[in-house]
């Protein structure tokens, strides 16, 4: 029986490969390299001294799907496969309406007909919307402020709906924080094309000297520093995540929505000034206005995962950092 991991070339996916293959799991990675590089495999190889079966299809593409559960045994999928930039998602809507719903709803009908009802899908706090206090808990109401959170939504209330059509399916929509680290070796991390949309990718880069500066936006809003605080999460932990929550999926019916993050907030300059500790490098920065849309300050509550998955972070702020830097001075053109 194999593991069909959609996206798993990606950041998240190619950590999560790892962590299952060290766990001598059968993985099979689908994914269309839109976001991602080949020569992860050859990084998860060297990890792990294996490497993953790698399939390249689209989940647009209802014949990629078929052909991929025809050729392999699927037990069961962790759905990762999806455009996730923000401000991209406002100039494109419709291709992100199209790729991430529309690609996912080939998915779950496919895995139907295979046969294959557990799913692990990577979900995301922007569904907790703009006015829920934190810490953020999985039973409050939902909304979101932009198309790649709506997808996100659309999805989660798509796998509900499935869920209650047939009591056979057992589901987990994780509900990440603010990802960042890299594996440990500093063999794979985030490799964002272009400039980054993210904070930890972007001062990394600015660290290796690709960007000039960071932009803070704003530094007026309640908080100590009166800078936006978010909860982030190292990505191994993550990835850990996601084998606790695969691991539940037999023991589960129905449609279960959890936060994987570390229930601590952290502001934008104390990330700034950890990195730059750690780093030894200068991360110059400039105060611009606030974005549209952003909030004071986003954390989770944790409880759930603990609960439910026995899962808990084990990774810090330090070790977050120290292991984005060691990516990153190893590999300053990323996979090139």
């Amino acid at each position: 029986m194999s593991l069909l991991l959609t996206g798993g070339m990606g950041y998240i996916g190619s950590h999560t490969v790892v962590e299952l293959l060290q766990l001598n799991q059968e993985v099979v990675i689908f994914d269309n390299l839109a976001n991602a590089s080949e020569a992860v495999l050859a990084r998860i190889e060297k990890i792990t001294g294996q490497q993953p079966k790698f399939f390249k299809g689209d989940i647009c593409n209802r014949e990629d799907l078929e052909q991929v559960f025809t050729e392999y045994d699927i037990d069961a999928v962790i759905h990762f496969a999806g455009l996730k930039a923000v401000g991209e998602s406002t100039q494109i809507p419709l291709s992100y309406y199209h790729n991430n719903v529309t690609g996912s709803v080939n998915l779950f009908d496919v895995m139907a007909k295979h046969n294959c009802k557990r799913l692990v899908f990577s979900s995301s706090a922007t569904v907790y919307g703009e006015h829920n206090q934190s810490p953020l808990i999985e039973t409050m109401p939902t909304s979101a402020t932009n198309p790649y959170g709506q997808t996100k939504l659309m999805i989660e209330l798509i796998l509900k709906d499935l869920a209650k059509s047939d009591p056979e399916w057992s589901i987990v929509n994780l509900r990440y924080f603010n990802p960042i680290g890299a594996h440990k070796s500093g063999l794979i991390g985030e490799n964002p094309k272009g400039i980054p949309n993210n904070l930890l990718p972007y001062v990394a880069q600015v660290a290796v000297g690709h960007l000039g500066q960071l932009s803070v936006f704003g530094d007026d809003y309640d908080t100590p520093d009166g800078t936006g605080v978010r909860d982030y999460i190292h990505v191994v932990d993550l990835a850990q995540g996601h084998v606790k929550a695969l691991n539940k999926l037999s023991e589960l019916s129905g449609c279960h929505a959890i936060n994987l993050g570390t229930g601590n907030g952290t502001s934008v300059l104390e990330i700034v000034e950890t990195f730059k500790a750690i780093s030894g490098k200068d991360i110059p920065y400039q105060i611009v206005p606030r974005r549209a849309g952003d909030i004071a300050t986003v954390f989770a509550d944790a409880t759930k995962a603990q609960e439910l998955l026995g899962w808990q972070t084990q990774l810090n702020l330090n070790a977050m950092i120290t292991d984005t830097w060691r990516w990153q001075s190893n590999n300053p053109n990323g996979y090139e």
